[in-house]
């Protein structure tokens, strides 16, 4: 996929709807057929904004009261997966390139090498981990997505945790977390990372950018040569905020109604463990283990990202916990299947049937990452979450 050079844009300050839509705006360019800049790398920052995931509800993800006292814009991406907070202290990173026929896993794992070595300069070991996450330590320190369009053109997104506010994301996001009061923070942070946390030291977003750039430049082979968007694509860009990405129908566009979530508890060696279940249909659309931990077990990490979009029945619950329990037997968190498979399967029941829920709607945020891979069954070969 390297290409002798990409066109390099650097901004800062982006507004929802326009940060998304110039990214879209610069697909036209890499187009079969297209004569234009051709490939391009943006590295960004918003203004402050939550963005929720393509195939996401809007008002079952993001607390939209929350983000107007926060003063944050609200959009949704092209990419798939969960919704995010954007800031000063996130780096986005846009990469428009001809669409390769490489399989959507293997081409994050790819693309996502280049902010490996880009992390690497700085000291920090990142590696690829779950679906579509960074990790450092075994904690998301980054989100990949992709999207592909029709036209032959594929944008990479992903967001660099530089810093993260996590009171701002618990006031702006509806996710698990937000359930465990006083709990939250620590549940968000034994999950997620930040370069800053890493380094154990302040780093400047830009500093971060210019690592990030190099790194990408290096591992594709290619030099970057600065840029500014063309004026058609400023004018696209213009076009995409009104009909789409400010555009309500836009916003609010979701393929089924949520479920809610419900919880149910089990009995572990570490003492009493809750787990929290969202649905959609049949489906498990988040998981999320708690309890008196000094960390969540590995194996419930694991057992976390493997019931996502899993369907809920004891069959293939059961088959998914003994999967998990095989990767680690000395330890895996629970001691035995019967008992969590029941509590899973209870707390399933409870989110499907609204009336015997506290319609909270927590829906798998970025900021709970997959920290193994799940065999994922959710999406299309045309699209990967982020």
């Amino acid at each position: 996929m390297s290409e002798r050079s990409w066109r390099y844009l650097v901004d800062d300050g982006a507004r929802a709807a326009a940060g998304l839509a110039l990214d879209e705006a610069l697909m036209h360019g890499v187009r079969r057929g297209a004569t234009g800049p051709g490939p391009t790398l943006r590295l960004y920052t918003y203004a402050g904004a939550a963005l929720v995931g393509r195939y996401q509800t809007l008002a079952a993800e993001i607390d939209l009261p929350g983000c107007a006292r926060a003063g944050l814009s609200v959009s949704r991406r092209p990419t798939g997966g969960g919704a995010i907070i954007m800031g000063p202290d996130q780096l986005g990173v846009a990469l428009v390139i001809p669409s390769p026929a490489t399989a959507p896993r293997l081409l994050l794992e790819e693309l996502g090498a280049g902010i490996v070595d880009g992390l690497g300069f700085l000291g920090l070991a990142a590696v690829f981990g779950g679906k579509n996450d960074l990790l450092v330590s075994g904690r998301k320190v980054a989100g990949l997505g992709l999207y592909r369009d029709e036209q032959g053109a594929l944008l990479f997104h992903a967001s660099v945790l530089v810093d993260l506010d996590v009171d701002l994301m618990l006031q702006a996001l509806t996710i698990p977390a937000a359930k465990l009061g006083g709990a939250a923070r620590s549940a968000v942070r034994e999950r997620i990372t930040t370069v800053r946390a890493e380094l154990g030291h302040p780093v400047s977003t830009d500093s971060v950018r210019e690592v990030v750039a190099a790194g990408l430049a290096r591992r594709h082979g290619i030099r970057l040569r600065e840029g500014l968007p063309t004026d058609e694509e400023t004018l696209r860009c213009a076009e995409l905020v009104r009909s789409r990405y400010a555009n309500p129908e836009w916003l609010h566009e979701t393929a089924a109604a949520p479920a809610g979530t419900g919880s149910a508890a089990f009995r572990s060696g570490d003492g009493l463990v809750r787990v929290y279940v969202a649905a959609q249909q049949s489906l498990a659309t988040s998981v999320l283990f708690t309890g008196d931990f000094t960390t969540v077990p590995p194996g419930l990490r694991r057992l976390e990202a493997a019931l996502r979009w899993r369907r809920l029945d004891a069959r293939t619950v059961g088959e998914v916990v003994a999967h998990v329990r095989g990767q680690d037997a000395s330890d895996p968190g629970w001691e035995r299947d019967d008992a969590i498979v029941t509590a899973v399967l209870t707390a399933a029941s409870r989110a499907i049937d609204r009336e015997t829920v506290t319609p909270v709607r927590p829906r798998g945020s970025c900021y709970f990452p997959d920290p193994a891979d799940a065999g994922s069954t959710a999406g299309t070969a045309r699209w990967s979450t982020k």
